[in-house]
């Protein structure tokens, strides 16, 4: 498995490959922004080892401990964190969680020290506009979010199949779990880790 400055490395120099396809396919610098940052803040502070004390995680500051509840729910490099698409779906929806009772806190203080005239219906209304009249850009930044947490995922995936490959040749790669001998009463048992 790559150290935190590997994968750091992996995200800058897939940067312009991404940043590249994505003008190439789009014609959009708006496009190509919004994916190409999201890949950078995907791989650098949003990917997907915020499940442990990890550089990514430590790159959050003082912010950090908003992440302990999602590392004590989530078991590290388990299918919910670094699997495909809903890795990356779960972060934002737990970090757009957070951000939603945050801002929830403040408008309601807010409403009450400032005698500001809103309904919390207008407000729904307004996020949800938002969303529709700029799908697209969601979309794009979606995209960079994911494409810089599969670089991580990827990497990771594919250290541990040439370390696999190292020891065991080309069946290790076919062999999902490593087997431990255990040898008692005159016998030998296969017994997966």
């Amino acid at each position: 498995m790559p150290s935190g400055r590997t994968h750091d490395r992996i995200t800058m120099y897939a940067l312009p490959f991404v940043a590249g396809v994505t003008f190439w396919q789009t014609r959009s610098s708006n496009a190509t922004l919004l994916v190409a940052a999201g890949f950078i803040f995907g791989g650098l502070m949003f990917g997907p080892d915020l499940d442990i004390y990890s550089v990514q995680f430590q790159r959050w500051g003082f912010l950090r401990w908003i992440w302990l509840p999602y590392q004590k729910s989530l078991r590290h490099r388990s299918f919910l964190s670094h699997g495909p698409i809903i890795g990356t779906i779960l972060r934002i929806l737990y970090l757009g969680c957070l951000l939603a009772i945050l801002a929830i806190f403040v408008l309601a203080i807010a409403q009450r020290l400032c005698n500001l005239s809103f309904t919390w219906q207008d407000l729904g209304v307004t996020v949800g506009r938002s969303l529709l009249q700029y799908d697209t850009e969601y979309i794009a930044l979606f995209l960079g979010l994911e494409l810089g947490a599969m670089s991580h995922s990827l990497s990771d995936w594919g250290g541990s199949a040439y370390k696999r490959v190292r020891k065991q040749g080309v069946r290790g790669l076919f062999s999902g779990k490593k087997r431990k001998v255990i040898r008692g009463g005159g016998r030998r048992t296969r017994v997966k880790k």
